[in-house]
C-alpha cells in the first residue's frame, strides 16, 4: 500500500539530501521510522512508538527531533499525547531523488540488459 501526501518541502538538493539520510544512519532512528511506516498514516503516540522501538525517554526524544529535524517525522499535539507520523511526501522527495539519477551511465545499448531486480 502506497501512501502519498503533498511533500512539505520541495524536491531536496544534494546536501539537504545527504542530511536526510544523515539522521537514518542511526540503526535507532532508522528503527524508530520503520515503527512509525508499520503504523501507517495514523502515526503512533510517543510513549507506544517508544515502546515498539525499543528506545524511551530522553534517548527517544532526541532520536524524534533529529527525524523531525530532517523532515522525515512530524509530531502533533493531541491533548496530552504526542503522536509521531511519517512526513511521507519528504519520504517519497528523498527516495526520487536518489532514484532519479539511476542507470544514467548506462549506454543505450546497454538500456535492454539493465535489470532493478537482483532475483534470478
Amino acid at each position: 500500500m502506497k501512501v502519498s501526501e503533498a511533500s512539505p518541502r520541495p524536491a531536496p538538493n544534494r546536501v539537504d539530501a545527504a542530511a536526510a539520510f544523515a539522521a537514518l544512519g542511526a540503526p535507532q532512528r532508522l528503527g524508530v521510522l520503520e515503527m512509525l511506516v508499520r503504523a501507517g498514516p495514523e502515526g503512533l503516540p510517543i510513549g507506544v512508538l517508544g515502546e515498539r522501538a525499543g528506545v524511551t525517554g530522553s534517548t527517544l526524544t532526541h532520536h524524534v527531533k533529529t527525524l523531525i529535524q530532517a523532515g522525515v517525522v512530524t509530531q502533533t499535539r493531541e491533548g496530552r499525547i504526542m503522536r509521531c507520523r511519517v512526513a511521507y511526501g519528504r519520504v517519497e522527495a528523498l527516495s526520487d531523488y536518489l532514484l532519479a539519477q539511476c542507470c544514467a551511465d548506462i549506454s543505450t545499448d546497454q538500456e535492454h540488459d539493465r535489470d532493478h531486480d537482483t532475483a534470478s
